[in-house]
């Protein structure tokens, strides 16, 4: 009889709600799905396995990574988002998940600011702007030169339409006035491919992917599109410093889940992403490339994640660009 009078005491305060149903000492029970909306061995998917391999170690579970790629990202984000919210099925969610596509595309199934748990940041990289090693201009100033007295012969390569390197571009073109052809490709890959072999003139290029060849001098780097030069090219001037104002460009790296994760879960999962993030080992493998580690709350990623949707959706409307 008082066993079950203080059951029915602490029933009454509320306190055997949420903690034992949903206690971070009881999660997770199983593997967790990390939705990837990319191929297999790109940039995405390799850094969604460096973490989730280390992630594993703190939450005593496997998370298993699910390549869901096509339609811009729309397939796995509107798989994530349809998910049962219990905290099983997570994804990576970039620049096109949280900030473009609901710009690119009239009738996205999904919200962005509605239909998603924020878990937290992972990192962002800056782009920087290259040129095909036999470009004409041999530093930043001869290339806005250059291309001011050829408008439109100078072609640039992108990832794809509506992708990071191609709206980097038209940012730095609304900013400048030049005037650049777009040649889009399916991928960063392809891309860079042309631009090593002369096919294209310049490009917008991610240092996680880009560092090598620019290292090599296979490219050559003119500027970097970050507020404050890279730790890994420090030579490298900034476009502020070069005189072209608010024309930063970051790709960023973030988990979501499907809305209406339980809290509890929300926090641990925050947790145990920060913890990796600042591991050194991990930051090392990270920054080597240029990869700069966001350590944020769940509120603070949502914020970030909804300023550059507001910032990128204007230039999508001033550039009259759309993917259906």
């Amino acid at each position: 009889m008082k066993r079950r009078s203080l059951i029915s005491a602490a029933c009454a305060l509320g306190v055997l709600a949420t903690p034992l149903a949903w206690g971070q000492e009881e999660y997770p029970k199983q593997y967790i799905r990390w939705v990837v909306p990319y191929p297999a061995g790109g940039g995405t998917d390799n850094l969604a396995r460096a973490v989730a391999e280390s992630m594993r170690n703190g939450l005593q579970q496997q998370l298993l990574i699910d390549n869901r790629p096509g339609a811009s990202t729309n397939i796995g984000a509107e798989m994530v988002a349809r998910a049962k919210p219990d905290g099983y099925t997570v994804m990576s969610a970039d620049n096109a998940v949280l900030a473009f596509n609901e710009h690119l595309f009239k009738s996205l199934r999904y919200s962005p600011e509605k239909d998603f748990s924020y878990i937290g940041a992972i990192g962002r990289f800056p782009l920087a702007l290259v040129v095909t090693p036999n470009f004409p201009a041999k530093n930043f100033a001869e290339f806005m030169a250059y291309v001011k007295a050829n408008p439109d012969t100078v072609s640039y390569a992108s990832a794809g339409n509506g992708s990071p390197h191609h709206l980097a571009m038209e940012l730095f073109k609304n900013r400048t006035g030049l005037k650049l052809t777009h040649i889009p490709y399916k991928g960063a890959a392809p891309a860079m491919q042309d631009i090593m072999a002369g096919q294209v003139g310049a490009m917008f290029l991610d240092l996680a992917s880009g560092l090598p060849i620019v290292q090599t001098g296979k490219v050559r780097a003119l500027a970097i599109a970050s507020p404050k030069r890279s730790s890994v090219m420090p030579q490298l001037p900034t476009l502020d410093e070069l005189g072209v104002k608010d024309a930063e460009v970051f790709a960023f790296q973030g988990m979501l889940g499907p809305a209406g994760i339980p809290e509890p879960i929300v926090t641990r999962l925050n947790a145990e992403l920060r913890k990796t993030m600042a591991d050194p080992k991990v930051l090392k493998k990270f920054t080597d490339f240029g990869f700069e580690p966001l350590l944020l709350s769940p509120q603070e990623f949502k914020k970030l994640a909804r300023s550059e949707s507001a910032r990128w959706g204007q230039v999508i409307r001033d550039s009259h660009i759309a993917l259906d």
